[in-house]
C-alpha cells in the first residue's frame, strides 16, 4: 500500500506539472504573460517518523517574475512615451513650413519680387495689381499656417483629455485588481492571471505617465505619479481630471481620498508629458514666432507706405491688418485697397519711386523674434524652419533610443516570465513520463498484492 500511495502521490504530482505547462504552452502569444511551474517537494515522514518519505506533493505554483524586470520596463514605456506622441506633430509642421505652396518664405520673397517689378513702371496698374496680389497670397499663407497651429492645439488637448479617460480605467483596475489578489491569496488560491492582468494595466498607464510602483506585504501595489502624488493606495484609487480653467485652456488634477492636488503636465512624463512639453516648448513659441514675423511685415510695410505719397500732399495709407489670435484672419489685405492707393512715391511727383525702394529694402532689414533672436526679415521663417527641423531631429534621435531601450526591456522580461516553447515542451514529455512511470508503479504494485492476497488464501 505504501508503494501504492507514494507512485499515487507522484502520478497527482505529474498531473499538475502537466497542466502548468500546457497552460504556458496555451498562453505563448498572450501579451503579459508570466509562466508558472509546480514546485515538487518531498511529503514529510510518517507519524511515527520512520519512513524517510511518503512519496512527492505540489507544494506550490511558482511564478516567474523579476520586479526589477518589470519596473525597468514600465520606466521604458514612459521615456518612449515622452516622444512618441509629439513626433507626428512635428513631422506636419515640417511638411507645411517646408512646402514651397504653403512657405512664409515664399510668399514673402514672391511679395517683395512684385514690389521690385514695379520700379520699372511704377504707374503701371496691372504691376501694382500683382502686388496686391502678392500681399493677399503671402496673408493667405500666414494665415494658413496658423490655422495649422490652431489646429494641433487642439487636437494635443483633445489628445490629452482621451489619455486622462483611458488612464482613469487603468487606475481603476489596477485598485480593483489589487483587491481581488488580496482576497485570492488570502484563500491559498493562486492570484497569477490576476497579477498578470494588473501589471499589463500598470504597463499601459506607464506609457502615459511616468510611475512609482511598490509592493506591498498583502500583494497589492501602490501606484504614484514620479512627482509624489498617489494613484492607488491598495484599493482605494484616485481620479485625473483635464479641464479648461480660468487661469489655463486645459489643468490637470488629481483627486484622491477627498484631496484635490493640481499637476504641472509638463512633469507627468509618459505620453501625457511629452504633448504638454511639445505645446509649452514647441507649438505655442512656434506660433508666436509667426505671429511676430507677421505684426513685424505688416507694421513695417504700413509705417512706410504711411510716409509715401500717392499724389502731391496725398500720404499714403496702411496695406494690411493684423489681428493677433484671430486664426484665418491674423493678416489681410485692407478692405477695398485699390491698387492707385500704393503710395510708392517719396515726394508726390508723378514717376518718384523713393519709397517704393525703401518698401523694397524692409526685406533686408532686422527683426527680433521671441524664439530665435535677431534675424534679417528674409531669413526669418528659414530660421524658424531649421529650429523646427533640429527640434524634430532630437526628437527622432530620442525616440529610436528610447524604442530600443523598451524592445530590451520587453525582452529582458521576457527571458525570465516568458514561455520558452522549447523549454515547455520538454517538460511536457518530462511530466508525461513521469505519469506514466507512476502509473506503471501503481499496477506492478497491485499486481504485486494481488499475488500476496492469493498466496495468502
Amino acid at each position: 500500500m505504501t508503494i501504492i500511495n507514494n507512485a499515487l502521490s507522484g502520478a497527482l504530482a505529474a498531473q499538475i506539472a502537466l497542466s502548468a505547462s500546457s497552460q504556458n504552452v496555451a498562453n505563448l502569444q498572450t501579451k503579459g504573460y508570466t509562466r508558472q511551474s509546480a514546485l515538487l517537494t518531498a511529503v514529510g515522514p510518517d507519524a511515527s517518523g520512520k519512513s524517510a518519505g511518503s512519496g512527492v506533493q505540489v507544494s506550490s505554483l511558482l511564478r516567474f517574475s523579476d520586479n526589477y524586470k518589470s519596473q525597468a520596463m514600465w520606466r521604458a514605456a514612459s521615456e518612449q512615451g515622452v516622444y512618441s506622441q509629439s513626433q507626428p506633430y512635428l513631422t506636419q509642421l515640417e511638411s507645411v513650413m517646408g512646402d514651397d505652396s504653403a512657405s512664409i518664405s515664399a510668399g514673402i520673397d514672391d511679395f517683395f519680387k512684385a514690389l521690385n517689378a514695379v520700379a520699372g513702371d511704377q504707374g503701371s496698374t496691372p504691376l501694382r495689381g500683382q502686388v496686391l496680389t502678392a500681399a493677399g497670397l503671402m496673408a493667405e499663407r500666414f494665415n494658413g499656417l496658423n490655422n495649422v497651429f490652431n489646429a494641433q492645439l487642439a487636437s494635443v488637448r483633445q489628445q490629452r483629455s482621451a489619455l486622462v479617460d483611458s488612464a482613469n480605467a487603468q487606475i481603476s483596475t489596477i485598485a480593483r485588481l489589487n483587491q481581488q489578489i488580496i482576497e485570492t491569496q488570502a484563500s491559498g488560491v493562486s492570484a497569477s492571471s490576476l497579477i498578470d492582468t494588473r501589471d499589463q494595466a500598470i504597463d499601459e498607464l506607464a506609457s502615459k505617465m511616468a510611475l512609482e510602483v511598490s509592493d506591498n506585504p498583502d500583494g497589492s501595489r501602490d501606484v504614484s505619479l514620479k512627482t509624489g502624488q498617489a494613484l492607488v493606495l491598495g484599493s482605494v484609487h484616485g481620479t485625473l481630471k483635464a479641464a479648461a480653467t480660468a487661469d489655463s485652456p486645459q489643468e490637470f488634477s488629481l483627486t484622491i481620498a477627498g484631496t484635490t492636488f493640481v499637476l504641472d503636465a509638463n512633469r507627468m512624463g509618459g505620453q501625457l508629458g511629452g504633448l504638454a512639453q511639445y505645446e509649452t516648448n514647441t507649438l505655442l513659441p512656434l506660433q508666436q514666432d509667426i505671429a511676430s514675423l507677421a505684426q513685424e511685415v505688416a507694421t513695417r510695410v504700413n509705417g512706410q507706405l504711411q510716409l509715401g505719397y500717392t499724389a502731391p500732399g496725398v500720404r499714403g495709407t496702411p496695406l494690411f491688418v493684423y489681428t493677433p489670435g484671430s486664426g484665418s484672419d491674423m493678416l489681410k489685405v485692407v478692405s477695398g485697397f485699390k491698387a492707385e492707393q500704393l503710395a510708392f512715391s517719396g515726394d508726390g511727383q508723378p514717376g518718384d519711386t523713393g519709397n517704393l525702394q525703401k518698401l523694397v529694402a524692409i526685406k533686408s532689414q532686422s527683426i527680433t523674434l521671441p524664439g530665435i533672436g535677431t534675424v534679417l526679415l528674409s531669413d526669418a521663417d528659414t530660421q524658424l524652419l531649421g529650429k523646427l527641423a533640429v527640434d524634430s531631429k532630437l526628437n527622432k534621435a530620442a525616440l529610436k533610443t528610447t524604442e530600443t531601450v523598451r524592445t530590451q526591456s520587453l525582452d529582458d522580461w521576457a527571458s525570465t516570465s516568458g514561455v520558452n516553447e522549447d523549454e515547455e515542451a520538454v517538460k511536457l514529455v518530462e511530466f508525461q513520463r513521469m505519469y506514466q512511470a507512476n502509473m506503471r508503479v501503481i499496477s506492478v504494485a497491485n499486481a504485486l498484492f494481488d499475488s500476496t492476497l492469493a498466496m495468502m488464501g
